[in-house]
């Protein structure tokens, strides 16, 4: 996770996209931001700053601007001293309103930047509050390979060197998309949700055991791949061991932990001969099923219950006879 950037990465970074214009204080730019939300001042405008968030940006906009120009000279600097005397990291004035000359003043003898911009307060802390959101989100790297199997996010994980890549790559033939491989980088949004991407040197890269790097979107083309993908369900594999017990109901939904969110996790066993591809493909299908609440293993325990309590004796099927006169 981000500890803070500094005014100018956010000025360069969003210069174009939010429109903004530096009216004062170059020097402001190496002052840090460190919160990802945005403030607008109209308390600490008038006077009560006990509650004042002064380490966020500050957001001017028309009511703001509108309050600063019915004020006296007098009163005008007394509520901008208050307000500029705090460690402010920058301000943005919205809407192209016209930024008072005094607090142009006073921000420069404090080395705090002001930024204007013509768009209006609600579009600005949206579009700034995503970006920001986005600097700070935590993340963590993850070892594994994660692909996008029928619109499902299934993070390949387990021991190096047991398959995963090769899955992937089988996944791929097959239509689905590569999204990161040896390296998954996700990032905890808003909402609880988990978004994995490789890593910019390695995008779309996969490493086959005795093949060596393989480029997939130049293979495959733009089919094959994608930038990013909401991490959904793990599938962690194992080396089949004789005398484990592994699940073979599915009705424990087992889950692991990523950045404080629980997603599915589904350990599978594999050895050779086992189909790990078409597996993913159909823990893909079942976790859609789920979503829709759908849930096999519930669904059969709940008849089995009902056969039991009833003391029904459950048919093998209904008309075994008609087997024997099933001829060719």
């Amino acid at each position: 996770m981000t500890e803070f950037i500094t005014v100018r990465n956010l000025l360069v970074d969003n210069e174009s996209h939010l429109k903004l214009k530096l009216l004062c204080s170059e020097n402001g730019l190496n002052r840090k931001v460190t919160k990802s939300d945005v403030h607008r001042p109209g308390l600490a405008l008038s006077g009560f700053v006990e509650l004042f968030s002064s380490d966020r940006i500050q957001i001017l906009g028309n009511t703001e601007i509108q309050y600063l120009s019915g004020l006296s000279d007098t009163h005008l600097k007394e509520s901008i001293n208050r307000f500029i005397d705090f460690e402010i990291p920058a301000i943005i004035v919205t809407d192209n309103n016209p930024v008072p000359d005094y607090l142009l003043q006073a921000a420069s003898k404090r080395y705090i930047s002001i930024m204007q911009t013509p768009l209006s307060t609600t579009r600005l802390v949206h579009l700034l509050g995503e970006y920001l959101e986005m600097k700070f989100a935590p993340a963590v790297s993850r070892h594994g390979t994660l692909v996008d199997v029928y619109g499902i996010g299934i993070l390949l994980s387990g021991r190096s060197g047991i398959g995963k890549s090769e899955i992937a790559l089988d996944l791929v033939e097959r239509g689905h998309r590569l999204v990161a491989d040896d390296i998954v980088i996700i990032t905890r949004k808003s909402g609880d949700i988990l978004i994995g991407k490789g890593t910019e040197i390695a995008q779309f890269l996969l490493e086959i055991r005795g093949v060596g790097l393989i480029d997939l979107r130049k293979i495959f083309g733009i089919r094959g791949v994608r930038v990013q993908k909401r991490v959904e369900v793990e599938v962690q594999l194992v080396d089949w061991k004789k005398n484990k017990e592994y699940d073979r109901t599915g009705l424990i939904d087992k889950t692991t932990d990523i950045l404080g969110i629980d997603i599915p996790q589904i350990v599978l066993p594999i050895h050779p001969g086992k189909n790990i591809t078409v597996i993913c493909e159909t823990i893909a299908m079942n976790h859609l099923l789920k979503t829709t609440g759908y849930h096999a293993p519930k669904e059969f325990n709940a008849k089995l219950l009902d056969h039991i309590k009833n003391k029904d004796v459950i048919p093998l099927d209904k008309d075994r006879g008609f087997l024997t006169k099933d001829w060719e």
